[in-house]
């Protein structure tokens, strides 16, 4: 086996000069290289040493290698028959290690646009790549992205919440409004769980209604509470699938859309005697509380009321809890945060140029995301104490004791 010849004093020279160990130039290169065709060597000889027939090597080829301290000519050893499959850096392999690949789908994962992961992985490793490169690395999500879509879910969610989020997508030449349909649930250990994303061309009931139906022919039979927003229908969808399911209106969005119709000189007033309704300690004093709504504005803003009176049966759902389950399902702010680091991906994106460049996109910041729910939420033990009394005979079979 050929020795590697590196030479230690010039390195250690060139790092007390400062000089860099990876990336162009980098010290540890030579090294790399040297030990890479050393190692080839070695399974050369051993696969010589182990055939019948006469063989002999037959000089060698070179091709440029990009490893993770750099690029590098690897001068790669050949035999006389043809026969020598190397192991260590195959004959079609240009990557020294799947490193570069991790590291592109890492900033990929941050959201950093192409021209951004180029001058990372060019300040980093010295290797230029082009745009289709890249692209080829973060297409490998789409397997992934596709067997986690269709993955089996648990039987029973606790609770999920539901939302949209738009996106512009390039569709025959132009670009168009597609609604990203997530579903958040929380399993049975507390535990947050991305249950999927599906892509629409615009946010309606019907169409809630087929990504219901997909997650119950994943495996969702019974979902204890589902939070949602104020889309119409959305309410008749889940109950047409999960018809046990109890609906929590989002308390957040009923307000937002309540104040558009109020006008700025009586908003401040208006939401001072909104709060007493929402804040209220029990649904009674709540009750109260929005018949003192309606009469003192309701003449001026008729619509608003009806709209509170029209939903309060899902909107009021969350005061026969304790404040540490109010908490939870009162707002679809867990699932909006998801919406968040999803904006985050995509705020320098004026639009996609088709479907799979954003799910891809969406998919690497759902794995960047789920880093963080390794833990149950707050209270959960207490949380599933409650469930188990207000829903009798549904978490018993599924909760280890």
């Amino acid at each position: 086996m050929t020795k590697p010849t590196f030479d230690m004093d010039a390195a250690l020279q060139a790092l007390r000069e400062g000089k860099d160990l990876t990336g162009k130039d980098g010290i540890l290169t030579p090294l790399i290289k040297q030990l890479t065709e050393a190692a080839m060597q070695g399974e050369l000889e051993a696969h010589l040493a182990s055939e019948d027939t006469a063989n002999r090597k037959n000089g060698s080829s070179r091709k440029t290698m990009k490893g993770p301290t750099g690029s590098f000519e690897l001068d790669a050893p050949r035999d006389r028959a043809g026969s020598f499959e190397p192991q260590i850096v195959k004959k079609h392999q240009t990557h020294l290690t799947d490193e570069l690949e991790r590291k592109i789908i890492a900033l990929f994962a941050l959201g950093n646009s192409y021209q951004d992961i180029r001058t990372h992985i060019a300040d980093l490793y010295g290797v230029s790549l082009s745009n289709g490169t890249i692209n080829a690395v973060t297409d490998k999500l789409l397997p992934e992205l596709q067997a986690w879509r269709e993955r089996d879910l648990e039987a029973i969610y606790p609770i999920v919440w539901l939302d949209a989020i738009h996106y512009k997508i390039k569709e025959n030449g132009r670009y168009v409004s597609k609604a990203i349909y997530t579903l958040l649930g929380l399993n049975i250990e507390g535990k947050k769980e991305l249950l999927g994303l599906y892509l629409s061309d615009q946010e309606g009931a019907h169409h809630w209604l087929s990504v219901l139906t997909d997650l119950y022919n994943r495996g969702v039979k019974d979902i204890l509470i589902a939070c949602v927003d104020g889309l119409k229908g959305l309410p008749e969808a889940i109950e047409s699938i999960y018809p046990d399911t109890e609906i929590q209106h989002c308390i957040i969005h009923q307000i937002r859309n309540s104040m558009k119709y109020v006008a700025s000189k009586n908003q401040k007033a208006f939401m001072a005697d909104l709060k007493a309704v929402y804040k209220a300690a029990t649904l009674n004093a709540a009750e109260l509380a929005l018949d003192d709504l309606e009469a003192k504005w309701g003449d001026k803003y008729p619509m608003v009321i009806k709209s509170w009176r029209d939903k309060w049966s899902t909107l009021s759902a969350y005061f026969k809890y304790p404040d540490y389950v109010r908490k939870a399902i009162y707002t679809t702010n867990a699932v909006e945060a998801v919406h968040r680091q999803f904006r985050k991906l995509t705020k320098t994106k004026g639009g996609f140029a088709n479907e799979n460049s954003l799910l891809k996109l969406l998919y690497a910041g759902i794995l960047k995301a789920s880093e963080r729910w390794t833990h149950p939420v707050q209270n959960w033990n207490l949380t599933l104490s409650q469930m188990a009394i207000h829903f009798p005979g549904r978490l018993e079979h599924h909760i280890s004791l």
